[in-house]
């Protein structure tokens, strides 16, 4: 390993055992300054803080030795298990390279090609006129509508079963968003159809496949399609609510199948991605081609290639992907250049830093090229308030930047209100957040622009100040009584309820899965939230209840009949 974190300290290493697991404890530097393990595990702890609540799972390497393999919190809060670095977490969107890989496979034993059209082998899957190949599939550049966007999607409906043919039969219907090869724009639904075609082509289920193929062969034993079966070392998913934690609802793995149903370890993982990266698995030359960016048809490259984003991590080349689903979080990524591998595993997607900055800040630190650390800095308000204003970022979205109470605000449209804190006159940072921004004067010393560092992106999103009015959304005067004719359940999309309840004087908004909230009246008609940017406009007869309400937000307007009690 080198040691590019402290040049002249003792490098802290592991030996990178081919079993992979068990690996023995990292051992203390013998230095004064902290060893690089020493600091993961800060930045571990930092992002986790309440060790008696979920947590997350780390392991770090650095060309083939572990520089760091830890666990912090519970992997059951209920019954006070700790985490380790053995538990299985659900992987979400990671199990797409290991339905890319499959594809490859497959076309190395001459069973389809990426070039076919899916026609081939679903020849009832409607196309709208288009041709889509498998490899518009690959790279979420198909136009096939992502069916997770479907309002509602990721709450009730999930927890059923359905067969593959069933869940293809539930998007097929959509509408394309554009024409295959023109844009980029991530399905959940095009990796369905890639199990699906798996399926066709082999004759096996998906889990089959990936078990017998992939799984066994690399002795990645913790691994598994999800599901009901008892999988041991399984950890328990939660999610936020309020200033605690409860169990996260459940999904079926049917649901998210090849787009984000598998399961798996650091150990395992850490595993798969030497043996891809070492064509153990498949060809050089496929593993090239998934960790190739897609062009489109004008030219322009993505940022995607087969199963796989393809980032600038401090300047180094990164081969990575994130996942989420109920209950979970997760990222990993390889900076192959510098040798450097990075899996983090959560069982807790709300508060705290999350696994893709947590797995980014340990790459870059083990890379030598660690995120500059910002700390709060004094800004005088009369300051904030030159910042204060609408910064547009493209024809649909802005950026709001308020102060209140001497402290700053951004809000995308759509979004939340977050608190941004200075660490200079002009810098300011995110609490558990990679994400940074500055904003730019010209020279007059008017404020030009704001440059925002997406998780700490090389390359900033570009917001120019504008003109525009804020929408100041102000609370009126309204007669209680008239809530009344507002309680109800309203349906904004199949399985997708809002529903409306009264307590007393307010009046509060609950969607399907989510927290309730209360909602203000900014007319008699018309209510808005203060924990995001979205309207309600009810629509109301000269008597009776409600028949309908419609939600603005993100620049979507969403009419919800209310439904028959």
């Amino acid at each position: 390993m080198r040691n590019r974190y402290a040049p002249g300290l003792v490098a802290v290493a592991l030996i990178y055992a081919s079993s992979v697991s068990p690996l023995p404890a990292v051992q203390a530097a013998a230095a004064v300054e902290p060893s690089l393990a020493e600091s993961i595990e800060a930045m571990l702890a930092d992002g986790y803080p309440d060790a008696a609540g979920p947590g997350a799972a780390l392991l770090v390497i650095d060309d083939g030795e572990v520089v760091y393999r830890g666990a912090r919190g519970m992997a059951n809060v209920e019954l006070g298990v700790p985490l380790t670095p053995e538990h299985v977490f659900r992987l979400g969107s990671i199990t797409k390279q290991f339905t890319a890989a499959a594809i490859l496979l497959l076309e190395e034993e001459d069973k389809l090609s990426v070039d076919d059209p899916i026609t081939k082998y679903l020849p009832d899957y409607p196309t709208h006129g288009h041709t889509i190949t498998i490899e518009h599939l690959l790279t979420h550049t198909s136009g096939i509508f992502n069916y997770t966007s479907v309002p509602g999607f990721m709450d009730q409906p999930v927890r059923l079963d359905l067969t593959t043919d069933e869940l293809v039969e539930s998007f097929e219907s959509l509408p394309m968003d554009f024409a295959p090869g023109e844009r980029f724009s991530y399905s959940n639904s095009g990796y369905v159809l890639l199990g699906a075609i798996i399926e066709a082509v082999s004759g096996q289920s998906y889990a089959e496949f990936i078990r017998e193929r992939i799984f066994e062969p690399l002795g990645m034993e913790d691994s598994h399609y999800g599901g009901h079966q008892i999988i041991p070392k399984r950890v328990s998913g939660y999610t936020a609510e309020g200033d605690g934690y409860v169990n996260a609802g459940y999904i079926s793995m049917t649901q998210p199948h090849a787009a984000g149903s598998l399961l798996s370890t650091v150990d395992d993982l850490a595993r798969w991605n030497a043996a891809l990266a070492a064509g153990e698995l498949i060809s050089e030359e496929s593993y090239e081609r998934m960790t190739t960016p897609f062009t489109l048809k004008d030219g322009e490259a993505t940022t995607y290639g087969y199963g796989f984003s393809l980032i600038t991590l401090r300047g180094h080349r990164a081969i990575a992907h994130g996942g989420g689903i109920h209950g979970f979080n997760t990222f990993a990524a390889r900076l192959p250049e510098e040798g450097i591998y990075v899996a983090a595993l959560s069982n807790y997607p709300g508060g705290g830093m999350g696994p893709g900055p947590l797995a980014l800040k340990a790459a870059a630190l083990t890379a030598g090229d660690p995120f500059p650390e910002f700390r709060p800095a004094p800004v005088p308000s009369a300051t904030l308030e030159r910042y204060v204003g609408v910064y547009r970022i493209d024809e649909q979205s802005t950026r709001t930047v308020t102060v209140e109470e001497g402290k700053l605000y951004t809000q995308r449209s759509g979004g939340t209100k977050i608190e941004a804190i200075p660490h200079s006159e002009t810098g300011f940072f995110y609490e558990q957040s990679l994400t940074h921004f500055e904003i730019v004067l010209d020279e007059a010393g008017k404020v030009s622009h704001m440059l925002m560092y997406h998780d700490g992106a090389d390359e900033p999103e570009r917001a120019d100040y504008t003109d525009e009015e804020i929408v100041v959304r102000t609370e009126v005067a309204a007669d209680p009584a008239i809530y009344e004719r507002y309680v109800g359940r309203y349906e904004l999309a199949e399985g997708f309820v809002l529903t409306i309840t009264r307590e007393g004087d307010r009046l509060f908004s609950q969607a399907t899965g989510q927290a309730k909230v209360e909602i203000f009246p900014s007319s008699e008609t018309e209510f808005f939230l203060k924990v995001v940017d979205a309207q309600l406009t009810f629509e109301v007869g000269a008597s009776g209840p409600a028949t309908a309400v419609v939600l603005h937000q993100g620049g979507q307007t969403i009419r919800g009949p209310r439904l028959e009690d």
